[in-house]
């Protein structure tokens, strides 16, 4: 596997991962617990499938970060995989709808032609 195509898995699965888990735990609410609460809490947060599912996602997103480590450099790895910003910024202002301002957008279009200039 290409060490791009690596970095695009990385960034899709970080993405998805957190879309979802940030999606659940909208859903879910705020956390509350109190001793014996945290069993509860956890029983509770385990069986909800898009925690799981964003689990899953972000451990395959692990893994393709240390194989993508195996075969090229760290000085690239670590910034080329920093696109996932970019795409969690728009994530978050068009599928979650949140509010995103003008210093985070300014932020992403920095990343974004960072990760540019790593392809060149």
């Amino acid at each position: 596997m290409t060490a791009w195509a690596l970095v695009g898995l990385i960034v899709v699965g970080t993405v998805a991962g957190d879309c979802l888990q940030s999606f659940e735990m909208k859903r879910h609410g705020e956390v509350r617990f109190r001793g014996s609460g945290l069993r509860r809490l956890i029983r509770t947060l385990a069986v909800k499938k898009c925690l799981i599912l964003s689990i899953v996602c972000m451990a395959i997103s692990f893994f393709a970060f240390i194989k993508l480590l195996s075969q090229a450099d760290l000085s690239f790895a670590v910034p080329a995989s920093a696109g996932s910003f970019v795409l969690e910024t728009f994530v978050a202002r068009f599928i979650l709808r949140e509010r995103v301002d003008a210093k985070r957008w300014l932020g992403a279009a920095l990343v974004a032609g960072g990760v540019a200039l790593l392809a060149v």
